[in-house]
């Protein structure tokens, strides 16, 4: 049974080392991967600096607008870790020491290893509800629909599993890509005619090179197995007409 309503999302990542090119944005992915496997669709992804109103402005123009809102980085040890303190002022709450976070991390450190910067990472909105981190102890944090997450890819995809129970999606987003030796310019018109007759599928094509070789992925995706695999037999029956070679579907 499919949900009626659909399940949307956004993301901010947070940080001027990502605009800078300094790091990579790796989390847009493992974000969206997981919460399309979960039903829940994301939308718009959004690029910031560590700037309290831009920060604050993009928070309530977003969880206005989507069912969640996930923010990437900022909530470490440092002065520039500003994302805690800037959603406290976004939703007006007292920022703070969190009593659970600072006890999950007084516990996690070693006697006199929890100095003050390790301790700036339990303060948040104090009456946040926690995102428990299995990978270094400081917890990430949530208020109302507003996740907030950490930058690091590793530690971000392993405090995924506790929000298992917290978030409500809709059916699993599915998706098959098919990879053919060809130009997107030789399969534009007969693309646009298969996705004209499958609005319940989303079409995307995007072009690729390995091996010395240019290609084009197909990728579909819908909630419905059924539709993608009709979708998938009406695009294959017009690739063998072209006699475009298929390198991989998957």
């Amino acid at each position: 049974m499919t949900n009626k309503k659909e399940i949307i999302a956004s993301i901010i990542i947070i940080g001027n080392e990502v605009l800078s090119g300094r790091t990579k944005d790796l989390n847009t992915s493992t974000l969206s991967i997981w919460l399309n496997s979960i039903g829940i669709s994301v939308q718009e992804v959004r690029v910031i600096p560590d700037v309290e109103k831009k920060i604050i402005d993009t928070v309530n123009e977003l969880r206005n607008r989507f069912d969640y809102v996930f923010t990437t980085g900022g909530i470490g040890p440092t002065h520039d870790d500003i994302t805690a303190e800037t959603i406290s002022k976004a939703f007006d709450l007292k920022y703070g020491l969190h009593k659970e976070a600072f006890s999950i991390l007084e516990k996690y450190y070693e006697p006199g290893e929890f100095n003050e910067g390790r301790q700036k990472m339990a303060k948040m909105p104090v009456t946040a509800k926690l995102i428990l981190n299995p990978s270094s102890g400081a917890p990430g944090f949530y208020v109302e629909n507003v996740f907030c997450l950490p930058g690091v890819p590793s530690i971000l995809k392993s405090m995924l599993g506790g929000l298992n129970n917290v978030l409500v999606g809709g059916d699993p987003i599915l998706s098959k890509t098919i990879n053919l030796r060809t130009y997107e310019s030789e399969i534009a018109k007969s693309l646009t005619n298969v996705q004209n007759n499958n609005k319940d599928v989303e079409i995307g094509s995007y072009p690729f090179f390995r091996q010395g070789k240019l290609g084009v992925s197909i990728v579909l995706r819908s909630v419905h197995k059924a539709k993608i695999e009709d979708c998938s037999f009406q695009i294959l029956k017009f690739v063998k007409t072209k006699k475009i070679e298929i390198v991989e579907i998957d």
